[in-house]
């Protein structure tokens, strides 16, 4: 990831803010988002921005891929 990417996706969640839905899948807890934006204040601001009026969906199970690749 490059400091542009990040920004893409910075700028797209707060564009999304207040104006429409916005899904997101992630395989990293918040905790772990200080390793996707470069800095503290932009991973506070996008997760402020994401959880504020969200409904969270955590599953704690095994991958649908890892588990069909087991099989074959």
């Amino acid at each position: 990831k490059t400091d542009s990417e990040t920004q893409v996706l910075f700028d797209f969640i707060a564009h999304r803010y207040e104006s429409g839905s916005l899904i997101i899948t992630s395989n990293q807890p918040f905790s772990q988002w200080d390793q996707i934006f470069p800095d503290t204040m932009m991973t506070v601001a996008a997760i402020d921005r994401i959880i504020h009026h969200a409904t969270i969906i955590e599953i704690d199970s095994e991958s649908y891929r890892r588990k069909n690749q087991k099989k074959s």
